[in-house]
């Protein structure tokens, strides 16, 4: 089967600024399904909802809005769907030298210079942090230009030292992929979000990219830092605690819709995954939304 050549998106700035800012009322943005990457540094605020992050070679769950920053080349999905039940997704992009190598070699850019660098790894932010900032944030599409970029360097500067801060991706790892791991990448991960909930055996996902299934074992643990088994088992781990929080169904039921098939797996995998007993997560965040 011939490779699905990556989604790259092509990133056109806002009139009169130096980079792009977009806002998505609830599930309208375009690019939600698709696993895609491009140049830019791109900066999210979801205000409210719950979902899926998939950055990089990291998947998991968020609730009550986000607040992501995501580095140059490293391929995302989006973060918002019909079922996310979000307000607002304000997206910013930026280039790594959009106001010029020269500008951002200045000391008073050492912070955002350091930003920029841990990016790489994606970053989630949490508590005051995403509230304050997320604010800002959708403030800034009513500014005007110079307003809106003195704005977004403060904010930027403010995510540098903020303790609010989640690390996606393992430290030293790189999800900057060739074109051609672009390609198969591609079609592994789309192939996964598509099908997770059924059986997905090693020989059609090998298939899918034109490879034994040794030799794709192998790759995707050079590329990943984990097997495609376990990379499998957590995409569905994080589906689970998804619907845990947000449907009144029994924990068999999200077994079941999940994409496991054992019961007594299902449970031994999620208390793993979180430290928590299904039954005991879905308890602890009822109490905690109350």
């Amino acid at each position: 089967m011939r490779p699905i050549l990556p989604n790259l998106e092509i990133i056109i700035p806002s009139f009169g600024s130096s980079f792009s800012i977009s806002k998505h009322e609830e599930n309208t943005n375009i690019h939600a399904g698709h696993w895609h990457y491009h140049p830019e540094i791109e900066l999210v605020y979801i205000n409210g909802g719950s979902g899926k992050r998939q950055v990089g070679n990291h998947v998991s769950y968020y609730n009550d809005g986000d607040l992501i920053l995501i580095g140059s080349n490293l391929p995302h999905c989006g973060f918002t769907d019909q079922e996310t039940g979000n307000k607002k997704e304000t997206v910013i992009q930026m280039k790594p030298d959009f106001l010029g190598n020269a500008f951002f070699e200045i000391s008073e850019m050492t912070n955002i210079r350091n930003l920029f660098r841990q990016a790489k790894q994606g970053i989630s932010f949490t508590g005051k942090t995403k509230k304050i900032l997320g604010e800002k944030i959708e403030a800034l599409d009513e500014q005007t230009q110079l307003e809106r970029l003195l704005n977004i360097l403060s904010i930027l500067n403010e995510l540098e030292l903020s303790t609010d801060s989640v690390i996606l991706n393992a430290e030293g790892f790189s999800f900057e992929m060739q074109m051609q791991d672009n390609d198969r990448m591609n079609v592994v991960y789309n192939y996964v979000k598509d099908n997770f909930q059924n059986n997905i055996s090693l020989e059609v996902i090998s298939e899918l990219v034109s490879m034994t299934v040794p030799s794709f074992c192998r790759y995707f643990k050079k590329i990943t830092n984990r097997t495609f088994t376990k990379f499998l088992n957590d995409y569905r781990l994080v589906h689970a605690s998804k619907l845990l929080a947000e449907k009144p169904i029994s924990i068999s039921d999200v077994c079941c819709e999940s994409g496991f098939n054992n019961f007594g797996h299902f449970n031994k995998s999620f208390k793993e995954f979180t430290g928590k007993s299904a039954s005991q997560y879905r308890q602890e965040l009822r109490s905690y939304l109350k």
